[in-house]
C-alpha cells in the first residue's frame, strides 16, 4: 500500500482520502530498543494514527566521520516496527533539534573550530551536515511513503525561526534531503508569530506550528502565512520539562486543560502531534540546559514531561483524558493494552569498594599540556569533567582564585584539601588561596553540566573557557585531564574507609533473580552520576526537584550486576543505595 502523504487544498490526502494527522512523539533515543514496542502499542491504543521522532545527530555521530545506527540507534529499525503496528512515521532528522538534548542535538565536537557558526551556511558547518546526511538518510530511502514505507514527513531544520533566518541554509538542507531520496512531504515548524514564521521557512516547504494553547489564535497567525493547506499543531506542549533546583516540584498540566485544547484542535480541523506522547529518560550526560536571567538552567534527568504516558511508559489520566476526545471525532476499538511492565523493589545495596577520581585520573587519561587552560572540546572531549592541576610557588597572602569563564561547575582542591565551588557567572569568586613557601598543588575539577540547547547561546563550550586569575595574575602551566568516564572499569578499587571522601567512584553488586523495571534511589548522597552494568542511567543532585533515576529492567540481568555511583561530595550513609518499585517525582502546577 502506498501510504504516501499529499495535500489537496486545506486537507491532508492518504490512499486517496481525506485524514487528520494524529501523532505523538516518542525519541527512539529515550527509551531502551526493548520497549519501542510496548510504547508504539500504547501510543496506538490513544487513538494515534502516527509516531513523530528527532534524530539525534550527536549520538549517531560521536566522533567525526564515526557513525552508530545500532542497538538503541538504529531508526530504520524503528521506523520499520512503527510501520508494521500500522503508523505513520514523521522523522526530524535536524540537524538541530533542540528537544531538551545537549547543544540541541548537534555534536559538540562542532565547537572545535574556534570560528564555528551554527545552524547557517557556514561551509565547514554544512559539510559537516552533508556528511551526516549522506550516513542517515539512504537507509531510511526504502521506508519512505513513496516506496510503500511508513515515513511520511521530514523536517527541514527545527523552528529555526526562533534562532536565525538564513534561507540559504534552509534551501541547502531542503534541497539535500531531495537529492538523497527523501521525496516524501518536507515541512517547517515554528512558533506561531510573524517574526517566526517569516524567518524559518521557505515558501515552497509546508509549515506547521508549534504551541501548547490559544489554538484559535494560532491557527489563525498560521493562516496568514499559509493562506492554504492543512492545519496542523506540530508541537502540542502537553506538559513540561524540570530544571535541577527549580522552586516547584515536577511541573504538571492539568489533564482537562490538555483536554479542552485538544478539542479545539480537531474541532478546527487539524491533525496534531503530542510533545511529548512518551517523554523517556536523557540517559547519560545528554540533558540540554536553557540560559536564562536566571543563568545556566540544566535540566534533570528525566524527561517525564507529564505526558500522556509516564517516564516508565505507564497510561497517566492524561493518556484517558486524551482518548476520550479523539473519541468524539473519530471511531476507536475497545481499549486495549500492551500488558503492565512489572516493577520491583530490589532493596538496599552496599556500595563497599571506592576508588578517588582526582587522586586516580592518570587511570582514565593522558596528561595534556598547555601555558592556558583548554576547552572540554579542545581536547576532543564530548561530556563528563576537565581536571586542571598545576603548581602554585608560595608564599602568597590570601588571594581569590577567579576563573574566567567557568564552565559550568568547579570544585577546587588545593594539596589534595578542598577549598570550595565556583559555579558558572558567580561573582565574586567563593575561593579564596593562601599558601606558604614552596610549591603547591592546584586542581580544579570542572563539571559540564549540560551544554545549552536554545536560543542564541549554542556556542556553549565546556571547562575553564577563557583563563585563571590568582589575584590579578593570570596563571599559566596546565595539566589536563579529560574524563568522559567512560572507562570506569580502569580504576583500582579498594575498601570503603571512614575517610573516603571527595570526587570518588563507589562500586558494589546487586543479585537480582529476575530482572524488572525498578528506581535507583540515593538517600543522603549529594551530587553524581549512576551506572548500571556500564550503562549510565544519568545523573543525580539533591538540590531536586529528581530523586531517584529510573533503571529499566533490560539493563539488568539476571545474576550479578555491578552499580558504579559518582559522589562528587559527601555519599549517603554507609555508601548505600536503595532499588525501589516506585519515583519520588514530587508534582505541581506547571
Amino acid at each position: 500500500m502506498n501510504k504516501t502523504l499529499t495535500i489537496r487544498g486545506n486537507d491532508f490526502i492518504q490512499n486517496g482520502k481525506p485524514v487528520q494527522l494524529l501523532s505523538g512523539a516518542i525519541h527512539y533515543f529515550r527509551v531502551v530498543p526493548e520497549y519501542w514496542r510496548d510504547r508504539l502499542l500504547k501510543l496506538k491504543a490513544m487513538g494515534l494514527n502516527t509516531v513523530e521522532t528527532y534524530v539525534a545527530w550527536n549520538l549517531h555521530e560521536p566522533r567525526p566521520g564515526r557513525f552508530n545506527f545500532s542497538g538503541g540507534l538504529d531508526l530504520p529499525a524503528y521506523c520499520r516496527l512503527a510501520g508494521e503496528l500500522g503508523l505513520n512515521v514523521i522523522v526530524r532528522p535536524g540537524p538541530y533539534i533542540c528537544a531538551e538534548w545537549d547543544l540541541g542535538g548537534l555534536p559538540s565536537w562542532l565547537l572545535r573550530d574556534p570560528s564555528m557558526q551554527l545552524r547557517c551556511s557556514y561551509k565547514p558547518y554544512l559539510k559537516a551536515v552533508d556528511r551526516f546526511f549522506d550516513a542517515l538518510i539512504p537507509p531510511l530511502v526504502p521506508l519512505m511513503a513513496t516506496r510503500g514505507g511508513p515515513i511520511v514527513a521530514l523536517q527541514v531544520e527545527n523552528e529555526y525561526g526562533s534562532y536565525g533566518n538564513d534561507k540559504t541554509y534552509l534551501r541547502h538542507l531542503a534541497d539535500g534531503l531531495r537529492r538523497r531520496g527523501g521525496d516524501v512531504l518536507l515541512f517547517n515548524s515554528d512558533g506561531p508569530s510573524d517574526l517566526m514564521l517569516t524567518g524559518g521557512t521557505l515558501p515552497d516547504i509546508f509549515k506547521v506550528a508549534n504551541f501548547g494553547s490559544r489554538t484559535g489564535e494560532a491557527f489563525a497567525k498560521l493562516r496568514e502565512h499559509q493562506p492554504e493547506g492543512p492545519l496542523m499543531c506540530g508541537e502540542f506542549w502537553c506538559g513540561w520539562f524540570d530544571h535541577w533546583g527549580d522552586a516547584a516540584p515536577h511541573h504538571t498540566r492539568s489533564p482537562e486543560d490538555v483536554a479542552r485544547e485538544l478539542d479545539a484542535m480537531l474541532a478546527a480541523g487539524g491533525s496534531v502531534n503530542f510533545y511529548m506522547f512518551h517523554g523517556g529518560t536523557n540517559f547519560g550526560f545528554m540533558a540540554g540546559a536553557n540560559y536564562t536571567e536566571k543563568g545556566l538552567q540544566p535540566d534533570v534527568t528525566s524527561y517525564d514531561y507529564d505526558a500522556p504516558l509516564n517516564e516508565w511508559g505507564e497510561p497517566t489520566a492524561k493518556f484517558h483524558a486524551a482518548r476520550e476526545v479523539i473519541a468524539r471525532y473519530f471511531p476507536l476499538p475497545p481499549l486495549e493494552l500492551p500488558p503492565p511492565i512489572p516493577r520491583r523493589a530490589f532493596g538496599t545495596v552496599t556500595l563497599d569498594r571506592a576508588a578517588p577520581l582526582i587522586g586516580q585520573a592518570e587511570r582514565l587519561a593522558r596528561p595534556v599540556f598547555s601555558p592556558g587552560p583548554l576547552t572540554m572540546e579542545a581536547l576532543g572531549q564530548g561530556h563528563g569533567f576537565v581536571l586542571y592541576r598545576t603548581t602554585i610557588n608560595g608564599p602568597l597572602n590570601e588571594q581569590p582564585l577567579t576563573l574566567k569563564a567557568c564552565h559550568d561547575r568547579a570544585q577546587v582542591f588545593l594539596d589534595g584539601v578542598p577549598l570550595g565551588v565556583i559555579e558558572r557567572d558567580m561573582t565574586p569568586s567563593p575561593v579564596n588561596i593562601t599558601v606558604g613557601p614552596g610549591g603547591h598543588t592546584l586542581e580544579i575539577l570542572v563539571e559540564n553540566l549540560a551544554r545549552i540547547n536554545y536560543g542564541p547561546r549554542l556556542h556553549d563550550r565546556k571547562g575553564i573557557t577563557e583563563h585563571v586569575r590568582i589575584g590579578y595574575q593570570l596563571h599559566f602551566g596546565w595539566e589536563h585531564f579529560a574524563l568522559p568516564l567512560d572507562n570506569l572499569r580502569r580504576l583500582r578499587y579498594a575498601p570503603v574507609g571512614e575517610s573516603t571522601t571527595g570526587p570518588t567512584v563507589y562500586r558494589g553488586t546487586i543479585n537480582i533473580d529476575k530482572p524488572a523495571d525498578t528506581f535507583v534511589h540515593l538517600p543522603g548522597w549529594t551530587k553524581g552520576a549512576v551506572w548500571i552494568n556500564g550503562f549510565n542511567l544519568g545523573r543525580f543532585w539533591n538540590r531536586g526537584p529528581q530523586q531517584a533515576l529510573y533503571l529499566p529492567g533490560p539493563l539488568l540481568r539476571q545474576g550479578r550486576n555491578e552499580c558504579h555511583v559518582l559522589e562528587l561530595h559527601t555519599p549517603g550513609p554507609g555508601c548505600r543505595i536503595e532499588l525501589k518499585e516506585h519515583t519520588d517525582l514530587g508534582t505541581a502546577s506547571a
